[in-house]
Order: C-alpha cells, then structure tokens, then sequence
C-alpha cells in the first residue's frame, strides 16, 4: 500500500516518529509533518463488525483503511466530507460502526449514514491514518460475524 509505514507497535506505547501514541487506553494521532499509516498485522478475511470511538481536534484529519480502502475520519463538521451529519459532536467521542459483509463495508457514525456500500477487498488489514492534526481513538474492537 502507497505510503504505508510497517513499523511493529508491539510492546512500545509510542511510534519512533511519535506520529502515534498509547496511553490509558486511548490510541493518539498526534500532530506532525506528512502522512503516516498504522496497519494491523493480521488481515481479515471473514465478515466482521469493527467499533471504535474517535475524538478529533478541530479541523483534525485522519482516515479509518478498512482492508486497504479509506473511510475519512475527521473533525467531519469543519473538515467534511460529512458536513451535515447531526449526530456528530465536535471535540467530543463520536462512535464509528463499521460492518463488513462480503467485499461491502457499510459505515456509520453514532448512527448516521457515512457509506452505505463502501467497496473493500475480500481480504486485508485495518489502518489508521495521521495527517492534520490530533485524533484519538478508544475502544477499538472487532469480532466476527456468522454468515
């Protein structure tokens, strides 16, 4: 994948860029120069359902991969492209959904409509993206679903 940083993250509470960090359970992307990517190891093959809060800084940016395509993730009122979402609540936790079935993602957040068919490969990792500003990111989970 274009750009993507491969650096194990295991045992370490932050990247040697310092572009990510961990503490207290919450997963920061912090500010810095450039685009930088956090990937899983594993890739994921079977349907599955991922849950994650997020928090932007005003006008933050990043983006959720989701086996390889990006579903943006941003302070969505200031910096689009989901400018009429009412839900949403700016520098506050906002929950994104993400349910893949087949090679079709349907995304949410706090259960509002994102992509209603995002196209993903049959297979692949999940990644986060750091580019403007700061976002966190807790309670991630996935499991899997029965067909």
């Amino acid at each position: 994948m274009k750009g993507a940083t491969f650096e194990g993250f295991d045992g370490k509470t932050e990247s040697s860029d310092k572009r990510y960090s961990a503490k207290d359970g919450v997963l920061v992307v912090n500010p810095g120069k450039g685009l930088n990517q956090l990937w899983t190891a594993a890739k994921f093959p079977t349907d599955f359902e991922l849950r994650l809060e997020f928090r932007a800084g005003v006008n933050a940016d990043s983006g959720l991969f989701v086996r390889g395509p990006q579903l943006q993730v941003r302070d969505y009122l200031v910096a689009g492209p989901y400018k009429n979402l009412k839900k949403y609540k700016p520098q506050d936790w906002n929950e994104i959904v993400v349910v893949v079935r087949g090679e079709v993602a349907h995304c949410t957040c706090n259960g509002e409509v994102l992509n209603d068919k995002m196209k993903v490969p049959a297979t692949g990792p999940i990644g986060l993206e750091a580019d403007r500003g700061q976002m966190e990111y807790r309670n991630i989970r996935l499991k899997e679903l029965k067909p």
